[in-house]
Parts: C-alpha cells; structure tokens; sequence
C-alpha cells in the first residue's frame, strides 16, 4: 500500500510486513496478472486511508466489500464516482439523511466530501472481483481491518462508529465503548432498510455527540 498519510504509515507499517499481508498482495497481484477484473482500480484500493489521515477520524462507517460492477466501486464504503447510477442502499442513505437532516437528496452517489472531513469510509474487505461479491472476503483483508478497527478504538478517542447491518454489527467487539459512541441499525439494503434503518437518525445522533465533545461536526450537506 503506497501514498497513504504519514500516520497511517506509522499505524499500519509493521502490519504491512506480516506474512497475511504480502499473501493477500500476492493473491491479488496474481488475479490481475491473469487478467481477473478487480475492483476498485488499483490506484484506488487504498482511497478511504489517503482521504482521511488518522488523526482526523471523527466518524467511521463500515461497510462489506466494494461494489462488484463496473464503475462503481473506488474505495469509500457506500459511495460511488460521480456520474455513476447511485445504488440502492446509498439512495436509502440519502433518504434517511433527508428525513433525518432536512438534506436535499443529491443527484450523486461521490461521498469524497464526507471522508475529507473526517467520515472514514471503511470497508471489510477492499477487494473484489468483478461481478462476484464477497469474492475477496477471505484473502485476508478483513485480518487487516479489523487491526485498523482496533487500531482507531486504542488510539483515538471520542469517534463514532455507525454500523449498519449484523456483518458491520460483529465488528463491535473491536470497539471499546467506554472511548467511543457505537450507533447500529439495519442494513440500507432494500431487503431490511424498513427494519430499523430508516428512522435511526444516525447522522444527527453522531453530530449531538461530536458537539458534546467539544469535535466540530460532520457537514452532512456538503455533497
């Protein structure tokens, strides 16, 4: 993993070292060299540690792995480019911010603006091939971060994570509650957004609680 922030380099570059790692480099490296369709683009894997250093992590959202479609996936959980189709759980995401902020829904899916303030949009797994989803999801990236998790609970302090779904939902067990605000709900999935998604008001219950901590908070409208 290269162009990433001093201090993620300092967090993660002993991790980068462990023989799970270069596998998993060396697994991807060799699917691609056969010509396996791999999303994200390369120089995008690593988009969501180059566009929020560290230090300014105030909220994390977890998602799976990367979108399986052409064009959709570049390394934020839940965003896509802009001028690609916005997905369905993303469109429930924009529909609960909307009840739930009063913000216009936007006529993009690019979710940049968030990571750049400080939103880590982190996904289980980075990879995937494409047109096959959860295809990476034991090459060993979830060993990676789940060490990141970890690694942002131990170092950090006051910062939310929002963990929508039961697979983002088990990664609460990295998280020490004492340091920091766990918010959880139902996947935005079409499938089970109505069970407990819509109406979480996460976006407003993480704005209440940076301000109750002195954290400026996330501008949620800045799409």
């Amino acid at each position: 993993m290269q162009h990433l922030n001093l201090n993620w380099n300092t967090i993660l570059s002993e991790e980068f070292t462990k023989p799970y790692f270069t596998s998993l480099q060396s697994t991807i490296t060799k699917e691609r060299e056969l010509g396996i369709e791999i999303y994200p683009p390369k120089e995008l894997v690593n988009n969501a540690f180059k566009l929020t250093t560290f230090s300014n992590i105030k909220v994390v959202i977890l998602g799976q792995d990367p979108y399986h479609n052409i064009g959709q996936a570049h390394g934020l959980s839940f965003s896509v480019p802009t001028g690609t189709k916005i997905p369905p759980s993303l469109m429930n995401i924009y529909k609960e911010l909307k009840d739930d902020c009063n913000i216009t829904i936007p006529a993009h899916g690019n979710l940049e603006s968030w990571a750049k303030q400080g939103v880590f949009l982190l996904n289980s797994v980075l990879t995937v091939q494409a047109h096959q989803p959860a295809s990476h999801s034991k090459v060993g990236w979830q060993h990676f971060t789940d060490f990141v998790i970890n690694a942002i609970s131990d170092k950090l302090e006051n910062v939310v994570f929002i963990l929508w779904g039961n697979f983002a939902l088990q990664k609460s067990i990295l998280i020490d509650e004492s340091k920091h605000l766990i918010l959880s709900a139902a996947h935005p999935s079409p499938f089970s957004a109505h069970r407990g998604f819509l109406g979480c008001r996460h976006f407003s219950k993480a704005n209440e609680y940076l301000e109750s901590k002195g954290i400026n908070k996330i501008k949620w409208d800045t799409l």
